[in-house]
């Protein structure tokens, strides 16, 4: 049985045990690093999992170390991660769900040749319906990613890219969700405009995403060309597709991702600075 240790008691790391004990994954296989007694009393209470503030103990006999903390606190983890007893007889493997942190970073900071991931989630994660995006250090073996994969499948579905794609990742997927967010935000305020309740408003707007994600997932047609048999010639579509390409859409969409991506960089570039969530 593959034991795992949780570095972090927050909203990803709890994601990430609830997915895991779904899925099958018994609790005596899993441990959670939290500092915060309250925290750690609900993680506890919730899950059945065992639960230590101390790292050195969580990390022995886990094989898959995950780092869910925010990007800031990452080296302090890695500082302890040094000092404490990995133990090479299990070959352990760190993954990291920090944003923005590069697996040379993390490979830095641990004993030579010691195996990273590093992976970018999103916050659909919380449901099980993430996108997981991982990225292998130099270290890091076939086998190994297949056990991270497989590991992380639980809380969504599954990528692997190379580290120099992890920024793209980071703008695409990793804040993807907030642009959604703002397309449902800015149509539920124009329904409202138009005459309907906000509660109304919002259950049209937020069905309508769902079946429409719905259908590209299970169709296997392009979101151009279900856009295409959507919009009837002159029909009202049409004039509100219209409206939308007038307003530049496809140009912001451009102009956010691209920003995005920089930002990601930068934060990589900081090294030992941390950064900021996405």
């Amino acid at each position: 049985m593959t034991r795992v240790a949780v570095i972090g008691g927050g909203r990803i790391g709890e994601a990430l045990i609830a997915g895991l004990l779904e899925s099958g994954r018994a609790a005596k296989g899993l441990v959670v690093v939290e500092t915060h007694a309250d925290r750690a009393e609900l993680i506890g209470d919730r899950f059945g999992v065992r639960v230590t503030d101390s790292i050195a103990d969580a990390i022995v006999g886990a094989d898959v170390l995950v780092i869910a903390v925010k990007p800031g606190d990452v080296d302090t983890v890695l500082t302890q991660l040094g000092k404490a007893e990995l133990d090479a007889d299990r070959d352990q493997i760190l993954v990291s769900l920090a944003a923005g942190v590069p697996t040379a970073r993390l490979e830095n900071k641990l004993p030579a040749g010691f195996p990273v991931v590093r992976v970018m989630p999103n916050t659909p994660m919380l449901v099980g319906q993430g996108m997981i995006v991982l990225a292998p250090g130099r270290y890091a073996r076939p086998e190994q990613l297949a056990q991270v994969t497989e590991l992380l499948a639980a809380v969504g579905k599954v990528a692997t890219v190379t580290e120099a794609q992890m920024d793209a990742v980071t703008a695409v997927s990793g804040s993807g969700p907030a642009y959604f967010f703002l397309v449902v935000e800015a149509m539920v305020d124009a329904g409202v405009g138009l005459g309907l309740t906000h509660d109304v408003a919002t259950e049209l707007v937020v069905q309508t995403m769902l079946g429409s994600a719905a259908l590209l997932e299970s169709t296997g047609q392009t979101a151009a060309e279900l856009r295409a048999a959507v919009t009837s010639p002159a029909g009202t579509t049409a004039a509100a597709v219209r409206e939308l390409e007038r307003g530049g859409v496809r140009s912001a969409f451009l102009e956010a991702l691209h920003a995005a991506k920089q930002r990601s960089a930068e934060q990589g570039a900081n090294d030992g600075a941390g950064g900021s969530a996405t």
